[in-house]
């Protein structure tokens, strides 16, 4: 019997953890583990510590399975990192870093950098071949227009995995950015204006009341700053 220490990290931003089911199979170089469940609720910021139990010795660990199975409503979960212990002692670390969403399974690596030529096994060039066409499928291109650079071959982001589209942080923060601008412009009297600018120096006055000290123009409606008075 050999018996692997396993913890499992979530990220620590908001809705990082999950109501979900999550459960682990570990891939070594002599075979894998049966999937055992990790837990069925995740806090941001926690780590969930387990024993893994097989019947011999799985040799170096060299990737692991991660399932997600919705009980009742869907709850998105992003792991950040999986540390495995084996039992000689060796430390084995799997940087996540990543959504998981739906009912999926996900295979991460061993965190040691590798090239191609680097990958002995068999599983592990399969591994590194679907990888690759994954994100041939995510990253795919299409022509905008003749003439203009190539864009990505969705009609919106929306569209987009989750973990190419904007993190969830910063997304809400670019959101509160813009309603705080747009509430700044609205109480100067930017927005809404029904006259005419009397002169460059009232423009000049409105903006530098909506500039923050570290930004070097209104980002909503001019790239650069005004020039100083």
């Amino acid at each position: 019997m050999a018996i692997y220490k396993v913890t499992v990290a979530t990220g620590d931003m908001a809705e990082a953890g999950t109501k979900n089911s999550i459960s682990i199979t570990l891939v070594g170089s002599y075979g894998e583990s049966r999937q055992t469940t990790v837990s069925f609720f995740f806090l941001p910021g926690k780590e969930k510590s387990l024993s893994v139990h097989c019947g011999q010795d799985l040799g170096p660990i060299v990737l692991i399975r991660l399932h997600k199975w919705r009980l009742f409503l869907e709850d998105a979960w992003f792991c950040k990192d999986v540390r495995v212990t084996a039992p000689n002692g060796t430390l084995y670390r799997f940087p996540c870093y990543q959504w998981l969403e739906g009912v999926t399974t996900v295979e991460v690596r061993e965190g040691s950098g590798k090239k191609l030529v680097d990958d002995k096994l068999q599983i592990l060039k399969e591994h590194r071949h679907r990888e690759l066409a994954a994100r041939q499928e995510a990253y795919g291109w299409k022509t905008f227009a003749q003439g203009w650079p190539r864009c990505l071959n969705v009609d919106s982001i929306f569209q987009l995995d989750s973990n190419i589209q904007f993190s969830r942080t910063r997304a809400s923060n670019f959101t509160g950015f813009l309603i705080f601008q747009g509430a700044s412009h609205f109480l100067s009297g930017f927005l809404l204006r029904s006259t005419s600018w009397n002169s460059l120096d009232e423009m000049r006055t409105i903006f530098s009341r909506t500039q923050g000290k570290d930004i070097g123009g209104c980002l909503v409606c001019c790239p650069l700053p005004f020039p100083p008075a």
